[in-house]
Order: structure tokens, then C-alpha cells, then sequence
């Protein structure tokens, strides 16, 4: 075969997209707004299709026309969002990130379809596990670096779910209802983050409808918000399937439909605009954003950017033999990321880390057949699968093993309600006499052990025989954890509890042997209230990837020093969650009636009594706080565009060396504006030798001090005395200090609907309207009822003493609207009311 002469990188890069688009006939143009496939987009002259893969913990990698869950080429499955967002490690998910890509190329991929920031509403979400944290900053944070190592090594990403894509149950059609405000500050934050600081490569639109439009269709969202207000500039894509209607998502912005659409599609868009309910304008721009990702991905291929040997030619040699893609490096890597996302909840009496010569008895399934990652789309077919039973028994002299429970048979799909089904999101894991481990698995993914449903006497049966191998144990592993039925994308959660059956045995268990150390397996929290006061030890082990086995014996024998943290609450139970009372919502909409206080913001602001909280996570080692201060960066005091700086010396006070995760929080005491007791604003790593002390700097940016006002409809700063809390956790704050902050230069217009007291509390007009009040003689209370009252209606009001004119000129003095001589007196009051405050 002859082959093609390769393309130069420059002149790929050079090349103008619009002017090749300008070349096209309307049907060719209308062909690239479709994929041409399940996984590719269409083919513009002279360029290749472009290769989208889901992710984003891996690289799952199917035949172009292939749209099921399994069958994918196997890559090294990372810890996924739920777990990277424990570590608060930005550096550590940037190099995730790079690896990430280096396997899409080897892989012929050109975009890894994440990372997923959507924000932990309710831990009832089926999907939780997919993203990274209740807080909108630690999301975006984590989410930016993501995007930033891919896109380091040459792939592009696609940020998703844009936007509120809170829940699983009926997302294809739900509404979620929520306020400008919370919208805003909640749900946008994390994405406007990843945006301006990232650019990822495309963006993927949810789903769901936001205030009843679906949002491909939204152009406030997917044009004026993304591209006109953060300044977007790669390619806007659906979901898959998520389409509604084709015309209207083009003219809001949304440029590519996935999969592919078909020609009844083509046909549709060229008839649009034919008939005049499409501008060709509309079809040219988005033809455009298509051709210039194409153009990026070819000259990245072309460039080699970040690749190993690989490609088309690694898949057709390689084919599915995990053995064959098994990359020891990005393995390692794995189990690091692992290891630092595992969070100790609970060490009493340092019963961790385990000396080698304890005699541990490791009771669960889970430890032999681990859950590594969740159902659905992100579901990767692993090289190599660690389980934490080998690794504990590879760690310690005497271990014993007992099953205890069994999982639930093969049978049970963790497919969805709403997509296409799946029967494997975790493996069978290498044990004595298996031949599972790095080169099992073959083509079909993972599944759980394929067994019938446990017999009565089967269940008692495991369950004796592990209440009697804890019993003469030193101290008992207890693996326990959640089914692969209860997380799945497509589905919700009905509770947050674990199986009854692991909770009868653990129950069995202690009555036997109270030195036990509960190890978690989980995508989002689950409720521990029923025995976290009994145990000793409680290791939150979430879904780990292919080497969380290995990290989780690191942890549990010291070899790592546990430093994760929790990126959401544990709530004592599921009543107390934000969201309790309209979650997953009725009649296609659910009203987001909590408003901005999701997560810890509800819990501080409500005074209540959590299991554990966000930003939680202990050491084998302790860490002590000194000199916090604050500084603005301003010869006046007050804070720069560049924001303000906390700096506090942390201690590493115990006998081993460790990491320490800064927390640094926010607030506005005593604000009018309704505010969470406290808001992450930044967070910092240190790694401590004992004895050490270091200087930590937290920089928080103007922009996170900032909230959205409905009546302005833009990001405000209120000037006042800041409260900076520095801490372990939310609910651990070492240290505070105060800082003097300006607010920011905004009077917002009044109109005859404005009301009497927004008009006296007006910095021009402010005090002439109170004089003319007082002046006419109204008691106290008549006044005070008066502020309620539109401006517009004052003069219909007896006994006021104001005109419809006067009105009318109190308003334009204070918007500056009457004229030169207007604008003057509204000059002359401004100086005097400043003059006058001045004199206080």
C-alpha cells in the first residue's frame, strides 16, 4: 500500500478553518454538524474524522460503530473523579491527566470525553462517582488539571455535563429548576473555572432542560454564558442522544450532534435553511468549530505530541490482550494517585498503620473481588487488576480469609433506565489458583463472580465462618461496600446505606473482636452512623482503579501516610442532605429549593451535627498551625484585583513525615446577603518531615469573594471585614484572621419599581429622599412601613409630600438620565453625602 505523504504540523495548524469551510456545499457543511458514527465525527475534505473516546479515569476505546458499554480496547483504569478529588492534589491529577493521554494516542483517540465536574447535589445521584466534589471550587480545580494534562500531551477533552446534571432519574427529560443565583455560584462555577483557566477542547451539553429549556437549545447557556461572558473557544457537542431539537440547538451554539445523526438529519438542516429558519450563518460557524478540531487533532497526530509507539498499527497488533497494553509506569501511577485518595476517617488508639506481624483476619469479598470503578460509560477494561487481599497477604506473616458475605450474581445489571445497559463494572480479582490479575479479563470487561443468589444456609455458612476467623485475629480487615447495582449511570440511589447482610456480620463480628478497621468501597458516602462509634478504625476507601488494592495495603501498613480528605459530607443519615425534600423532583422538574447551600454550606449554615466533614481526612502523624496573616497587597488596606493572601506556618508535630492538606475558607459576617458560614476560597499541599515547619501561602482571587446579584446580573464583591479561617476541614479551622475588603463600584439603577428603602439607602438620592419623608411629618412606623412601597407609588401615597415629578427627577438624578443640569445635581448630592459621611 502506497502511503500518504505526511502532513506538516505548522501548515495544519496554519490552516484557516472558515476559509475551508467557505469551500463546502451546504449538504457537505450540514454533514459535519453530525458524527459519522458512534464515536467518530464526519470527514471534511482532506481531513480525518475525529476520534472521541469516553473517559475520563481511562481510555475506552470501542470500534467506531460500536455502542456498547463493554468491549473496549483495555487501558490502565486510574481512580476515578470520586477519588482524585480526595487528594486536593492538583499536581498529582495534572500527571493522571498526561498519562491519560498518552494512552488515548496509542490508542488513535483525539478526545477523551471528560472530565465530568457536575456537582454532588445529593449523594443519592447514581453518578456521583463520575464526579469530583460537593464544592463548586475544589471541582473546577480538579477538573482544570484534568483538562490540563490531557490536553498537555496533544488530546483534547470534553468538560461534561454541561450544566446541572445533578441526577439520573429521568435526565433525558427532568428540568432542573434552580434560581440565577444558585445557578450561578453552584452549578456554573466549577465549569466558568475549568473554562477560563483550561480552554478545554469541547464541551458536552447535558441531558437534562434547565428552567424548563433543554440545554443544547439554551443560548443564554451554551453562547452568551460560555463563549460571551468566559470566552469558550473550542466546539460544543451533545450528549450522546441528547439531542431534542437539531434547529434550535444550532442556532443556541450547539455544534456537533454525537452520535451519528444520519442524512434524514442533513436533510433536516439543509431544508432549514433553505426555508429561512436557519442562518446559514448558524450552520458556517458551527461547520467551522467541527473542521477546526479536526485540523488540531491531525496535526497532533502528525506532530507525535506526547505519544508512544502506538496508534493504528499498536491496535491491530495489540487487539484486546490486556497483557499487550499493560504499561507498568502508568500503573505505578495509579496506585500513587490511589493511595493519596484513600481518606482515614476515624484511628482510635492508632490501631493503624498494622505492623507485618500482626494476624489479621481479612473478612469480605470485596478485599478478593474488588469494585474499582463505577457502571456506565466511564467503565474501562483494565490491563491489570490488584485486589487488597494478595496485597495484604504479600504485606503480613499471618493473614486469614474469609469471604463472610457474597456479591450479587452475575445477573444483576448496573445498566440504566435511560441508556444502554451493563453487566460488569468490577472484576474478578487474582487469588490463589485464579488466572486473574494483569492479562485476564479478555474481551467482555469485568464481572462480578457468576454464582446464584446465596442460600440461607449458604449466607450462615460464610457468615460463621468469618465471625470465627475474627475472633483469635490481632485485628480484623472488614471489607464492606456498596454493589455495582446501587451506582450505575442511568439510576439513582434508593438510600445511602450498605447491604444489610455486611452490616448483620459486622454487627457478629464485633461481638467477637472489637479491634476492627472498616475498609469502604463506594462511589459517594454512605451512612456509617449505624456503627462508626463502634469501631476503632474506619478507612474510606471509594472506587481505587486497577491498583487500589496495592494502595489500599499501602495505607493500611504505613507505607503510605494516608493524606486524602473528603470532597463531600458524611451526613449521620439522608434526611439531613440538602436536597432530602425534592430529590429526584416531580412531573419532569425538580426545584433546587436549597439554593446555594449545597453540601457543607447546608450543614454550617443549619448548625448540623454531620458524621464526618468536608475536608476531613487524618495522618499517622498530627499537624500544628501558627502565625496566620492575611494580606491584600494594597498600601490602603483593602483588597487588590489581585486578591488576598493568607500565609501560616503548619508543624509537623508527630514522629513520622506526612501531608498536610491546607484549607483556607471564607466568609462575610453579618452580611444582608444570604451567605454560607463559610466557603472553600483555596487549599494547599505540604509534605512535612517530623519536627518540620513550613510557611504555607493560599492565594485567594478577588473573583471567589465574589456573589452574583440578581438585580445587577453580574459577579459583586461586598466591601466589608472578611473572615479568612484556616483549617483541617470545614469544621477543623485552626486559625482565623480578618481582612478589610472594598467593595466593588456598583450602584444599581433605580426604576419607578424600585422600592422607597432602596431609594434612601441610595448613595446620591439616599439622603434627599429620607429629608423629603422625614420632612413630612411621618411617624416611625409609617416610614418604616413605607420602604416596603414601589418608589413609583409614593406620590399616590397621602401625606408623602412627593410629586409624580419629583419622582421622575429623584430618578434621574440617580441614574444620570435627565440631561447635562440633572447629571450636575447628581454630582453635587454625590459630593455632599460624601462630605456629610466624612464629617461622622
Amino acid at each position: 500500500m502506497t502511503k500518504k505523504p505526511r502532513a506538516d504540523p505548522a501548515a495544519l495548524t496554519a490552516a484557516d478553518p472558515a476559509a475551508i469551510v467557505r469551500k463546502l456545499s451546504l449538504e457537505q457543511k450540514s454533514r459535519l454538524l453530525s458524527g459519522a458514527s458512534f464515536w467518530t465525527t464526519a470527514e471534511a475534505p482532506g481531513l480525518p474524522p475525529v476520534y472521541l473516546a469516553d473517559g475520563p479515569h481511562g481510555v475506552r476505546r470501542l470500534d467506531a460503530d460500536v455502542g456498547d458499554i463493554e468491549g473496549a480496547v483495555p487501558a490502565t483504569c486510574f481512580p476515578p473523579a470520586v477519588a482524585l478529588g480526595s487528594t486536593f492534589d492538583v499536581a498529582l491529577v495534572e500527571r493522571v491527566g498526561e498519562a491519560v493521554a498518552e494512552e488515548a494516542k496509542r490508542r488513535d483517540v483525539d478526545v477523551v470525553l471528560g472530565p465530568g465536574i457536575n456537582i454532588k447535589r445529593s449523594p443519592l445521584c447514581g453518578r456521583n462517582f463520575e464526579y469530583v466534589a460537593e464544592d463548586p471550587l475544589l471541582a473546577g480545580e480538579i477538573g482544570a488539571a484534568l483538562v490540563t494534562g490531557i490536553q498537555r500531551r496533544g488530546v483534547g477533552t470534553s468538560l461534561k455535563h454541561f450544566a446541572a446534571n445533578n441526577q439520573e432519574t429521568e435526565r433525558m427529560r427532568v428540568s432542573a429548576d434552580i434560581d440565577e443565583r444558585t445557578l450561578r455560584e453552584i452549578y456554573l462555577r466549577g465549569f466558568q473555572r475549568v473554562v477560563t483557566t483550561a480552554q478545554p477542547a469541547t464541551i458536552m451539553s447535558s441531558y437534562n432542560r434547565i428552567n424548563g429549556t433543554h440545554t443544547g437549545e439554551d443560548r443564554r447557556i451554551t453562547s452568551d454564558i460560555l463563549r460571551g461572558e468566559w470566552g469558550f473557544e473550542g466546539l460544543v457537542m451533545s450528549d450522546w442522544g441528547a439531542v431534542h431539537d437539531r434547529i434550535a440547538g444550532i442556532r443556541a451554539g450547539l455544534d456537533l450532534e454525537m452520535p451519528a445523526g444520519g442524512e434524514d438529519r442533513v436533510k433536516e438542516i439543509v431544508a432549514a435553511v433553505k426555508s429561512g429558519a436557519l442562518d446559514l450563518a448558524d450552520v458556517d460557524r458551527s461547520a467551522t468549530r467541527v473542521v477546526t478540531l479536526a485540523l488540531a487533532a491531525q496535526a497532533s497526530r502528525e506532530s507525535g505530541a506526547g505519544s508512544a509507539a502506538g496508534g493504528t498499527s499498536a491496535l491491530a497488533e495489540r487487539g484486546h490482550d490486556p497483557e499487550a497494553w499493560h504499561d507498568a509506569a502508568h500503573h505505578a501511577l495509579a496506585r500513587e494517585a490511589a493511595g493519596r485518595a484513600i481518606v482515614l476517617l476515624k484511628n482510635d488508639g492508632g490501631l493503624l498503620p498494622l505492623a507485618p506481624q500482626t494476624r489479621i483476619a481479612v473478612i469480605g469479598e470485596l478485599a478478593r473481588t474488588p469494585r474499582y470503578q463505577g457502571a456506565g460509560s466511564s467503565q474501562i477494561v483494565p490491563t491489570q487488576l490488584d485486589d487488597a487481599l494478595s496485597a495484604v497477604q504479600d504485606s503480613a506473616t499471618d493473614v486469614v480469609f474469609a469471604p463472610g458475605y457474597e456479591l450479587e450474581p452475575a445477573g444483576v445489571s448496573a445498566g440504566s433506565a435511560g441508556g444502554a445497559a451493563s453487566t460488569g463494572g468490577a472484576g474478578s480479582a487474582g487469588r490463589p489458583g485464579s488466572t486473574a490479575g494483569r492479562g485476564a479479563g479478555g474481551t467482555r470487561g469485568w464481572r462480578w463472580p457468576a454464582r446464584a443468589a446465596a442460600s440461607a444456609d449458604r449466607a450462615e455458612a460464610l457468615a460463621a465462618e468469618a465471625v470465627a476467623a475474627a475472633r483469635d485475629a490481632g485485628v480484623v480487615l472488614f471489607f464492606a461496600g456498596l454493589p455495582q447495582s446501587a451506582e450505575a449511570e442511568g439510576r439513582d440511589r434508593r438510600d445511602i446505606e450498605l447491604p444489610a447482610a455486611q452490616l448483620d456480620l459486622l454487627d457478629r463480628v464485633l461481638e467477637v473482636n472489637p479491634r476492627v478497621v472498616v475498609v469502604l468501597s463506594n462511589g459517594s458516602v454512605v451512612r456509617l452512623s449505624g456503627f462508626a462509634d463502634r469501631v476503632p478504625a474506619i478507612v474510606e476507601g471509594w472506587l481505587l482503579g486497577q491498583a487500589g488494592g496495592g494502595a489500599v495495603a499501602d495505607v493500611l501498613f504505613g507505607r503510605v501516610n494516608p493524606s486524602g480528605r473528603l470532597a463531600e459530607t458524611v451526613p449521620l443519615r439522608i434526611q439531613d442532605t440538602p436536597a432530602w425534600t425534592s430529590f429526584p423532583g416531580t412531573g419532569l422538574h425538580v426545584t433546587y429549593g436549597e439554593g446555594i447551600f449545597v453540601g457543607y454550606r447546608w450543614y454550617d449554615a443549619r448548625d448540623l451535627t454531620v458524621q464526618y466533614p468536608f475536608g476531613h481526612g487524618l495522618s499517622y502523624t498530627t499537624f500544628g498551625y501558627s502565625g496566620l496573616g492575611v494580606s491584600t497587597g494594597s498600601t490602603n488596606g483593602s483588597i487588590t484585583e489581585a486578591g488576598l493572601t493568607a500565609r501560616v506556618t503548619v508543624t509537623n508535630t508527630g514522629g513520622v513525615a506526612g501531608r498536610e492538606v491546607v484549607q483556607c475558607y471564607v466568609s462575610l459576617p453579618g452580611s444582608p446577603v444570604p451567605r454560607a458560614p463559610r466557603a472553600l476560597a483555596a487549599f494547599a499541599i505540604v509534605d512535612l518531615a517530623p519536627g518540620e515547619s513550613r510557611e504555607v501561602e493560599l492565594t485567594v482571587a478577588r473573583d471567589d469573594l465574589a456573589y452574583w446579584d440578581v438585580r445587577a446580573d453580574r459577579w459583586l464583591v461586598e466591601g466589608g471585614t472578611y473572615r479568612v479561617e484556616v483549617g483541617a476541614s470545614s469544621r477543623d479551622i485552626r486559625s482565623t484572621a480578618d481582612a478589610e475588603v472594598r467593595a466593588d463600584a456598583f450602584v444599581a439603577p433605580l426604576t419607578p419599581q424600585s422600592s422607597v428603602g432602596e431609594a434612601m439607602a441610595h448613595p446620591v438620592i439616599g439622603p434627599t429622599v429620607t429629608g423629603m419623608l422625614q420632612g413630612a411629618g411621618m411617624s416611625d412606623d409609617v416610614l418604616i412601613m413605607t420602604q416596603a412601597m414601589p418608589l413609583g407609588r409614593l406620590a399616590y401615597q397621602p401625606g408623602s409630600g412627593v410629586t409624580h415629578k419629583q419622582v421622575r427627577q429623584l430618578l434621574d438624578v440617580a441614574n444620570g438620565t435627565g440631561g447635562l443640569a440633572t447629571r450636575a445635581a447628581g454630582r453635587l448630592l454625590a459630593a455632599t453625602n460624601r462630605l456629610r459621611r466624612g464629617s461622622r
